[in-house]
């Protein structure tokens, strides 16, 4: 199990130079998690792509229909106060801690191909690259 984060699971259903990345670290490991905030933050980039014309409304539906059924019953809440408390002690947005929640919550990696949480939680956050390796 790993916790992804919106960058990954873009990867994975939208065509760019990390798509090969995010579907090798499919095939290492399947179970992956998010918070549910993932939803809001990937509608948006779906709403992005579809603004600039690279997908359609239909597709753009599809490919949300697909990353849902991908993290069905693997979402989670992350309580407010933990939320916080690593946004307080962090220079993340509170958006980004949320996934790190996550991952101290169930002990596990969150793999991210975000600078900042890379450097500001080594412990939690691995890198896509790394860990499709």
């Amino acid at each position: 199990m790993i916790v992804v984060d919106t960058n990954v699971i873009g990867y994975l259903f939208l065509s760019s130079n990390q798509s090969l990345s995010a579907e090798r670290a499919l095939q290492k490991d399947i179970e992956w998690v998010a918070p549910v905030l993932w939803r809001s933050e990937f509608r948006n980039v779906l709403a992005l792509y579809m603004r600039k014309n690279i997908i359609d409304l239909e597709q753009a539906q599809i490919i949300m229909n697909n990353a849902l059924k991908l993290l069905k019953g693997r979402e989670y809440q992350v309580p407010s106060s933990e939320v916080l408390r690593l946004a307080s002690e962090s220079k993340c947005s509170a958006y980004d801690c949320e996934f790190i929640a996550v991952a101290n919550d169930l002990k596990v990696p969150l793999v991210t191909v975000d600078k900042q949480l890379l450097r500001e939680f080594p412990s939690v956050a691995v890198s896509l690259s790394a860990f499709s390796k």
